[in-house]
């Protein structure tokens, strides 16, 4: 055998040795990229009800209403529209100047049955009312610095009565005054109003606590706040007292039907305070804390039980238990 082949043969053998090796050894393993998961993103805050405040007429008794705005405020319940009847509307209005509690009792008790009633012999025998209204105007005109409804800070609407249809009447743009006064123009005490084309009268004739309003403006939850009063009255002894009893019994009764569809219904004890009796400003505030402050666990049940709805995507029917 030559030295070349001898040479070959070592280099083929040599070769050979290699591929064998080779392959016997175990094939690496290939290890995938790891894995990211992207953290969670975060979530956005939870819906928030539209929250409607409802304030129902009672003349001098409507000082509980700013009780119970106190309350609210305090207690960090949102107000997102107001609608008010007759005094409801008066006290509504101030609030949704300012949204500022403080401003509105620091207002509101300011006045007087003097600022409101402007009796006139005159207006008695040849008006329609013993009070022309003028002077109620004039005191929410110079104390309320908006002049138009929309100006407001709060989206609020007043209710007042067509005197010759019957019909509601939704007073929620225009001049703040103007709808206060026909919202407060009880019948045979004040003289209707003409005002948008139409003869006025107070509210509380057809809705005096205007839940309904409130829900066609699209709230959520509403509270309401009945101040009408115990009806029983043995004092009556002139025309006048014979107007306001029969517009307390009026008022009353539609009360009892529309306070159903509150969410949440407040119901300040004063029902024996009179119509007139502007002497229990601050008993009526007084009780409209203490019924609002009993009345929050509810309120905040509502709230919850509207977010949670919502959060699940099952919306409920109704707020109302």
């Amino acid at each position: 055998m030559t030295k070349a082949l001898t040479t070959r043969m070592a280099q083929f053998g040599a070769l050979l040795g290699l591929t064998l090796l080779l392959a016997c050894q175990t094939p690496a393993v290939v290890v995938p990229p790891p894995v990211v998961v992207a953290p969670p993103q975060p979530q956005g805050p939870p819906p928030k009800p539209k929250i409607a405040l409802v304030l129902g007429g009672g003349a001098a008794r409507g000082f509980a209403h700013i009780g119970v705005i106190r309350t609210l405020e305090q207690e960090k319940i949102p107000v997102d529209l107001v609608v008010g009847t007759s005094v409801g509307s008066l006290i509504g209005a101030i609030y949704a100047a300012d949204r500022n509690s403080f401003e509105l009792e620091w207002t509101a008790f300011q006045l007087q049955k003097e600022d409101l009633f402007d009796f006139g012999v005159l207006s008695t025998v040849a008006g329609m009312g013993f009070a022309k209204g003028d002077k109620l105007e004039a005191w929410v005109k110079g104390h309320i610095k908006p002049a138009n409804i929309e100006q407001l800070k709060i989206p609020f609407a007043a209710v007042a009565t067509d005197l010759n249809w019957g019909q509601k009447v939704v007073l929620d743009r225009g001049s703040v005054a103007r709808a206060v006064r026909a919202s407060s123009a009880i019948p045979g005490v004040f003289q209707p109003v003409q005002h948008q084309g139409k003869i006025l009268v107070d509210g509380g004739v057809v809705d005096n606590i205007p839940i309904s309003v409130a829900r066609a403006r699209g709230a959520d939850i509403v509270i309401a706040v009945d101040i009408s009063a115990n009806v029983g009255n043995t004092d009556i002894t002139n025309l006048l007292g014979v107007s306001l009893q029969a517009a307390n019994i009026m008022f009353a009764l539609n009360v009892e039907h529309s306070k159903k569809d509150a969410d949440v219904l407040i119901s300040p004890a004063i029902g024996d305070v009179g119509t007139l009796d502007f002497t229990q400003k601050k008993r009526c505030m007084e009780a409209g804390i203490v019924a609002a402050q009993q009345s929050m666990p509810a309120i905040r049940q509502a709230i919850d039980k509207w977010v949670a709805a919502r959060t699940s995507g099952t919306a409920p029917v109704s707020q109302r238990p």
